[in-house]
């Protein structure tokens, strides 16, 4: 049974449907006109057989689009980038970045599109975005395309970051092209339409700077502030109060990834929004055991981005940013440099005081700082005890009831646990508020190996029931048990790739 605005096609659409009025859709070309230097012009790859795989029908809703149009014929052709409404202007992105701490003056969306902007029902600008389109002149030797399990895995990510309340770009839609990709092995290709705030991100200011256009720039952070950060507009210093809003809506983020044990994967200064969203959700995974030395990434050997490195590799990001923006902030760039300092010194107050709010409502003592301490130590427990983090949490909401029996259970190598639970429960923590913030469901690591493997081979079923479980994360339900268990312990270790 599927659930919310979720429907999934294993029969999928053919682009040769009868065609269906586009119902007045209009794509606006902002970016493309106001920042040119930023983008190249250029359009989809066609593809062979195109099959509709998944449609998250709240994202329609949300952008104006008709879920049942963009089941026609004409709406995949949408999906895919090869029809657009006239006055859209597609285009590849062009951006620098930081890949794991090597700077790249000219990556690009080497297998993207961003097709326009749709006007959301709230008003505002939303980018409509295309992932393996096929190759554009950013492509750098790389085919430009995307495999089905990569494409569903964002699907699947962005889904239930949406549920948890976590800022996060939308998968609208996957459709399979018909056409193999080579990786490993030969996989079905698709592509991914996605909806954002928008992609601006720590990488295109990098790249405005990067190619000394001062002017470019200033109209590059003016866009960003009409888009994302308004209120900078009527500050003194727009562009400082502009790195404001980003340095605290990123410890914002980071602390929400953080306290529900997510793991980016690859947090390079083109993989961070300006907007505060998360974004690419290639090797990306929760964790199963609580340890911040957890890497998940098949191409991380050194572990830049643990788990518990992702607040000191966000501030590092940051101030790549502050670094490209210093034109901005003071024609003295000595003073320029001193107000970036200060600006990006609040990312550590911001990201502790989101972390402790958010670690005291998990432990159902919100507002409480006589919490802190508790919460200190119950990390050391779920690290030395190896405890799954998602379950730890729910076995705790369990004692607080009462039922201390799942808690001892899962705790059971964790030395100091009984005296830490005796102490805890003389707060009288409150249950119920622990269940509105601690999630059951989770896109598990092995669930969603599952489903990708078996959407590869054209079953959707998993990938229904997977979806269907973490879009209502916090409520249990009848027949969802195993999507609340902790991963199997022959499961092993657990690698992801980005999909490229």
């Amino acid at each position: 049974m599927l659930r919310g605005g979720e429907r999934a096609y294993a029969a999928g659409v053919s682009i040769a449907s009868p065609i269906v009025p586009d119902r007045d859709i209009r794509l606006d070309n902002r970016f493309a006109s106001e920042l040119p230097e930023l983008g190249v012009a250029w359009k989809a790859q066609e593809p062979v057989e195109a099959r509709l795989l998944a449609v998250d029908e709240d994202v329609a809703a949300e952008v104006g689009l008709d879920p049942a149009w963009l089941r026609t014929g004409d709406g995949v052709r949408l999906l895919l980038g090869v029809d657009v409404p006239a006055g859209a202007t597609p285009v590849a992105q062009a951006y620098s970045g930081h890949q794991f701490g090597r700077y790249s003056p000219r990556l690009g969306d080497g297998r993207a599109l961003l097709l326009g902007e749709l006007t959301g029902a709230d008003g505002r600008l939303l980018d409509l975005h295309l992932k393996g389109s096929g190759r554009t002149p950013f492509a750098r030797g790389g085919d430009g395309l995307a495999a089905v399990g990569p494409m569903l895995r964002e699907y699947v990510v962005s889904r239930a970051m949406a549920a948890l309340g976590i800022p996060t770009t939308r998968a609208l839609a996957v459709v399979a092209t018909g056409r193999a990709v080579r990786r490993e092995t030969l996989l079905p290709g698709a592509v991914l339409a996605r909806v954002a705030a928008s992609h601006l991100r720590v990488g295109s200011f990098q790249y405005a700077r990067s190619i000394d256009d001062t002017e470019l720039l200033r109209r590059l952070a003016d866009h960003a502030i009409a888009r994302h950060h308004p209120t900078a507009a009527g500050e003194a210093e727009p562009y400082a109060a502009l790195l404001r809003g980003v340095v605290e809506a990123q410890a914002s983020l980071i602390a929400k990834w953080m306290l529900v044990g997510f793991v980016h994967g690859v947090m390079n200064t083109d993989n961070m929004t300006i907007s505060g969203e998360t974004i690419d959700y290639g090797p990306c995974a929760f964790l199963d055991v609580y340890d911040p030395a957890t890497v998940y990434s098949s191409i991380d050997e050194g572990g830049r981005y643990a788990f518990g490195n992702q607040p000191v590799v966000a501030q590092w990001n940051l101030a790549r940013l502050a670094e490209a923006m210093l034109p901005l902030l003071h024609e003295d760039e000595q003073q320029a440099v001193t107000v970036a300092q200060d600006l990006l010194d609040g990312f550590r107050v911001a990201f502790a005081a989101a972390w402790s709010a958010g670690l005291r409502a998990k432990l159902g003592r919100a507002g409480d700082e006589q919490a802190d301490p508790l919460g200190d130590e119950l990390l050391t427990l779920l690290q030395t005890g190896r405890v799954d983090l998602t379950s730890g949490f729910r076995a705790l909401a369990h004692a607080a009831r009462g039922d201390t029996a799942p808690a001892r259970r899962l705790f059971s190598g964790a030395d100091g646990f009984e005296a830490w639970l005796t102490r805890w429960l003389a707060l009288a923590p409150d249950a119920d508020a622990m269940d509105r913030v601690n999630p059951l469901y989770i896109p598990r690591n092995h669930l969603v190996e599952e489903a990708l493997a078996a959407a590869t081979g054209g079953d959707l079923g998993p990938l229904h029931e997977l979806v269907a479980a973490v879009s209502a994360p916090y409520e249990p339900r009848p027949g969802r048990e195993r999507y609340a268990a902790p991963a199997p312990e022959d499961f092993g270790t657990y690698r992801t790739f980005c999909g490229t």
